[in-house]
Parts: C-alpha cells; sequence; structure tokens
C-alpha cells in the first residue's frame, strides 16, 4: 500500500455519511459540507507522524494547496514543569502526560469552526517542549489529518477526542523495527546508549502494549505502508 492510494482514500472521507461509522461528531463528517478529521493511532515508533505528514503533503499537491492541514498529538504534551509536578517527568510519552482534554476541544473547534483559520501546536524534539501555533489549518480545508498513540483508547478525554474524527486508522509495524527507531530517537534527543535503551523498556515499551490493546477500535488497520 504507497502514499498515493492511501491519500485518495483520505480525501474520499470528505463525502462521509451519517452510517459510515459511530465516532462522530454532532456537525462532524456526516454533517454539511465542512472540516472532516481523520485520525491515525499505533504505537510508539510505528510511523504516524511520518505518514500523516506524507498524506498531508500528497492530498495538497492532488488537490491543491491548504486543502488538508496536519494537528499532531504531540503538540499536547504537557510541558516539563507541569509533568515534573505530577511526577510524571519519567513517563513522558504515557497517556497521562498529554493534555487530552485540550486536545479534543481543538478537534471540537475544528469541525464546528470550518470556515476559521485555527493554529495548532506541536511538540520540538529539540528543545523537549510543546510549542504553540506551529502548524495551520487554512479557513475551509476540508481535510485535516491528526495522528497519536492513543486516539482509539476507551477511556474519558480519548472517547471525548475520538466523537470527532471521520474515521480513525490504525497503523501497524513490527515491534524490532519499532525498538530500532525509538532507540535512534532517544539517541538523537542526547540519551547516551544505556538511557536510551532504558528509556524504551520502561517507558515506551508499556506505552505501546496499551495502544495495541485499542487495535480493534478503530476502523481500519495499515500493513505494511510504504512510508516516504
Amino acid at each position: 500500500m504507497d502514499i498515493a492510494e492511501l491519500a485518495e482514500d483520505a480525501w474520499e472521507l470528505r463525502g462521509g455519511s451519517p452510517a459510515d461509522a459511530g465516532h462522530r461528531a454532532a456537525g462532524g463528517a456526516g454533517a454539511a459540507p465542512g472540516r472532516r478529521v481523520l485520525g491515525i493511532a499505533g504505537p510508539p515508533g510505528a510511523g504516524k507522524s511520518t505518514l500523516a505528514r506524507a498524506l498531508v503533503a500528497e492530498v495538497n499537491r492532488r488537490h491543491g494547496p491548504d486543502t488538508a492541514g496536519y494537528l499532531p498529538l504531540d503538540g499536547f504534551h504537557l510541558s516539563n514543569a507541569q509533568l515534573e509536578r505530577l511526577a510524571l517527568a519519567s513517563r513522558k510519552g504515557s497517556a497521562p502526560s498529554f493534555d487530552v482534554w485540550g486536545y479534543a476541544a481543538l478537534l471540537h473547534r475544528v469541525v464546528a469552526e470550518p470556515e476559521r483559520e485555527i493554529y495548532v501546536p506541536d511538540y520540538d524534539r529539540t528543545l523537549h517542549e510543546p510549542v504553540a501555533a506551529r502548524h495551520r489549518l487554512a479557513p475551509g480545508a476540508p481535510l485535516v489529518i491528526t495522528e497519536g498513540n492513543y486516539l482509539g483508547c476507551d477511556t474519558p478525554g480519548w472517547r471525548d477526542a475520538r466523537r470527532h474524527l471521520a474515521a480513525l486508522w490504525y497503523l501497524e509495524a513490527p515491534d524490532e523495527v519499532r525498538h530500532e527507531r525509538l532507540v535512534a530517537r532517544q539517541l538523537a534527543g542526547g540519551r547516551d546508549a544505556g538511557a536510551a535503551a532504558a528509556w524504551v523498556t520502561d517507558n515506551d515499551h508499556p506505552n505501546g502494549e496499551l495502544v495495541k490493546r485499542s487495535r480493534s477500535r478503530c476502523d481500519r488497520v495499515l500493513a505494511p505502508v510504504r512510508l516516504p
């Protein structure tokens, strides 16, 4: 399966009907023309952000600039100061380390205010902090692609966010591939080899096992995908 094929499948979500899925928000994918949001879930290191960015770029190439926009869950990481306050610094990237209610609220704005320009936060892997307004959703953009580990989880906050998605896809990748990517990510972020391996084992691995249990709640499973 390649990016061009998936981009057309994503683009077709603009024409969804209320019977297509049971997770649409009022005013969302089954209502009058507006923004539709496609979610991509999957465990850490599966390639969600790479896939989402590639889909946005391909849709914009095929259908015109600003027809698709990008909204990463990573922009809703709690700051390091808040993680320290909550004793979550060693569990950064786990479900409780995100502002899930802020994420759900922004998704609500995206589908409820399709004619507004909306700014979207991101996570900076150099600063190791969230940053405001790095991405922009153009007024009238019909498709938004969001991605994050926990979008299929059936718990408070994540359930609320899910209601605003026209569809939720799950991206799979072999555990050994994810492990290599996650260790490389930690090395690039400044950890030494021992600390990088420990972080992946003690934090990323349990997070991934939690996410895997949400696979059956997604509308489509993608495996394998030829990523750029």
